[in-house]
């Protein structure tokens, strides 16, 4: 189980860093889109804040999951943000859906991975 815990971190630690980083400095050209994901994204980016805040979040669970420091804390954090991407890809824009499932249940794989440590918080005292 120790293996498969850091081979799930260690790539779900590149894939994150990986895409924060193509979104800061833009060294992959975005994809066209169209309809209702167009209409989305146009909504995210008019907040002008929601994006580079899930972007950077990405990127510090992502460095913190390939260097192993932190790695409940980011397995935590880093929740909502594979929860969104699966929503997103469930109804919004399909063609992601496999990538954005492998994603969710190496989430939920290291949460499993990692339950112990957040015992204290889940207990009723």
């Amino acid at each position: 189980m120790k293996i498969a815990v850091i081979i799930v971190r260690v790539l779900m630690g590149l894939l994150f860093l990986f895409a924060s980083s193509a979104f800061f400095f833009k060294f992959v050209p975005q994809p066209e889109l169209k309809g209702i994901a167009k209409a989305f994204m146009e909504g995210v980016g008019a907040t002008r804040y929601f994006m580079p805040l899930m972007m950077g979040t990405q990127l510090v669970c992502g460095l913190a999951f390939l260097l192993g420091r932190f790695v409940p804390l980011a397995t935590v954090v880093i929740f909502p943000v594979t929860l969104n991407i699966l929503l997103y890809h469930a109804f919004v824009d399909p063609a992601g859906l496999p990538v954005a499932i492998a994603l969710i249940l190496g989430n939920l794989f290291l949460a499993y991975a990692y339950r112990k440590n957040y015992a204290p918080l889940l207990s009723p005292k």
